[in-house]
């Protein structure tokens, strides 16, 4: 696993310079396996460790002249080794090395993405406990329905994560596989012992069946399991972005000293991260359905994929790497307004506890159609005319024919709604 000193790390991942390194590091681990089973002298593989070298200028400048980026490599490796350049690349295709070595890359990839989630992880659940208690409304179809607290959309946030994090480590563990199968697959110039000893130096496994490349429904799964994540950075940015709305402004996003909104208007505080997040997303899924295309390929190769993933790779493992940390930053910093949460939460006058009215009715007996409409008449007259629900339901004498006033009290109590929001948190937090 690459240290991660800074978020540039990702980016070295896809360096040329990363990529031919981990093409060495396959090919080296060839070399001793092929020793190991008795089919090259057993000192090369030392002497190679040794001398091997990639020079990138030199490989890109026979690149130029063979239009073969594994042939420039083995030709400008070979050359370091001396006699020994005979067995470099001995028995492989060019497949067998860049698969082996994607499959290393984007784990590596995969690992820092886990990180990237663990610290989003970390800062929703202190946002969650630290406002579980806040009490704001609940939105549906972005019209008030009923109470809930701010804690509970972070600890939602926060299980939705968890639940990306175990499809990241499957989708690491899906392509976390190497093959030095050959050209079609049939291991015709090296025995399988030498990709299982390959595999097992690298830390991977041996693909149980391959043709001249390692199938790419493996590699399909891994960046549409990128593009999940992805929409679940949405999914929390187009929260944002709603609740900073001049209407509800319930929270928004930190505007830092001397900022500016707008180049025409001063007073703008737009949500520009959360926008930009939401934007961002659409690359991943776009990504994620080149992905499906490779999968299907002509025989037992083409390379039609080749090219597809030397530009998704690194775009959409930089790029979610990107959206994590911009997203944990913006939470982190995230403004919240409790007085403007409140206030909304009495925007609608009390009609938010409607259904607990419901409810308490058919308990004494009513049908659910009756209770329904009893409800709905002083409903419709805060609409229409104004004054508070509980006023229009106290006042109404069919529905004090039911219930005492002390019944009334205890629909309209807030805390009716929100007392099972730590068994919520011991469900969506436990381990």
């Amino acid at each position: 696993m690459i240290p991660r000193y800074s978020r540039e790390v990702m980016a070295r991942i896809w360096t040329e310079e990363h990529k031919f390194a981990t093409w060495l590091k396959v090919e080296l681990a060839a070399l001793e396996a092929l020793a190991e089973h008795g089919l090259i002298p057993a000192e090369v593989p030392q002497r190679a460790y040794r001398q091997a070298a990639c020079d990138v200028q030199r490989i890109l400048e026979l690149e130029s002249k063979t239009h073969h980026d594994v042939a420039a490599f083995v030709d400008q490796v070979a050359s370091c080794l001396g006699e020994d350049g005979r067995y470099f690349h001995f028995g492989l295709t060019s497949s067998d090395v860049l698969d082996t070595a994607l499959g290393l890359r984007l784990s590596e990839a995969a690992d820092l993405l886990l990180t990237d989630l663990d610290e989003l992880l970390a800062v929703l659940k202190e946002k969650a406990y630290a406002h579980k208690d806040l009490v704001m409304v609940g939105r549906t179809h972005g019209v008030h329905a009923e109470p809930i607290t701010l804690g509970l959309k972070f600890a939602l946030w926060y299980a939705d994560f968890k639940r990306h994090r175990a499809r990241l480590v499957q989708a690491r563990e899906t392509i976390s596989v190497g093959k030095l199968s050959g050209a079609v697959g049939t291991f015709a110039h090296l025995p399988p012992e030498v990709e299982a000893g390959v595999c097992a130096r690298l830390g991977l496994t041996p693909a149980p069946i391959s043709t001249q490349i390692i199938q790419r429904d493996r590699h399909a799964e891994y960046f549409l399991t990128l593009a999940l994540i992805g929409a679940g950075v949405e999914k929390v940015a187009l929260e944002i972005r709603h609740l900073q709305r001049t209407e509800v402004r319930e929270a928004e996003e930190l505007f830092a000293a001397g900022q500016k909104g707008s180049s025409a208007m001063p007073h703008k505080r737009n949500p520009v991260l959360s926008e930009n997040l939401s934007g961002l997303a659409r690359l991943l899924r776009a990504n994620a359905l080149a992905a499906l295309e490779n999968v299907a390929l002509w025989h037992e190769r083409d390379i039609s994929h080749s090219s597809v993933e030397r530009v998704i790779a690194p775009d959409s493992t930089i790029l979610l790497d990107f959206m994590l940390a911009r997203l944990t930053r913006l939470l982190k910093n995230l403004q919240v307004y409790p007085e403007q949460m409140t206030a909304n939460l009495h925007l609608t006058r009390g009609l938010i506890f409607s259904q607990s009215l419901l409810l308490a009715l058919i308990g004494k007996g009513l049908s659910r159609d009756a209770a329904y409409r009893l409800v709905q008449a002083p409903a419709m007259r805060v609409w229409q005319e104004g004054g508070e629900f509980a006023q229009r339901v106290g006042e109404d004498a069919e529905i004090g024919r039911h219930l005492t006033p002390q019944e009334l009290a205890a629909i309209f109590d807030l805390g009716r709604y929100l007392r099972y929001t730590d068994t919520i948190f011991n469900r969506a937090f436990a381990s």
